[in-house]
């Protein structure tokens, strides 16, 4: 062996440093995760206070594709609104007047055909006769769409 101080038979291996753990977490991370799990309980949250707010119009939905008279759409019509709003401001409401409550609710007007129907339904003695596709449309479209009263 040299004594010479550059030689290849003095080299040592290279130390590598062990490498960092993930484990345990910095407190930022500790932060980030807790913002993460509030934010999907909030959202988790809402989902569940909207399906149960809205359970009444899947209850409306399932009884208007059940039935075809126009006098028990109607009705359908009249039970959602009052799961919406007060009693003492929808039960008192007829003719013009109920049709333009459920044309403030709906956002828009209420079609004549639909208005015709809605008018004489209640007072037709067949329950055989079927609704028209304008009025099924109509109340599917205002089951689905209304804005509860301010």
């Amino acid at each position: 062996m040299s004594d010479d101080p550059a030689s290849l038979s003095k080299l040592h291996d290279i130390v590598v440093p062990e490498p960092v753990s993930w484990w345990p977490l910095a407190p930022a991370w500790w932060f980030v995760i807790a913002v993460v799990v509030l934010a999907l309980g909030l959202i988790i949250f809402r989902q569940v206070r909207n399906y149960r707010a809205y359970a009444y119009r899947r209850a409306a939905l399932r009884e208007l594709a059940a039935t075809e008279a126009p006098a028990a759409i109607a009705t359908i019509l009249r039970r959602t609104a009052l799961a919406i709003s007060s009693r003492q401001d929808v039960a008192a409401l007829q003719g013009a007047q109920w049709l333009d409550w459920l044309a403030e609710r709906a956002g828009s007007p209420v079609p004549d055909e639909v208005r015709q129907e809605l008018s004489t339904a209640l007072y037709q003695e067949s329950e055989s006769a079927a609704a028209s596709a304008a009025l099924r449309a109509f109340a599917e479209k205002w089951i689905r769409n209304h804005q509860a009263a301010c």
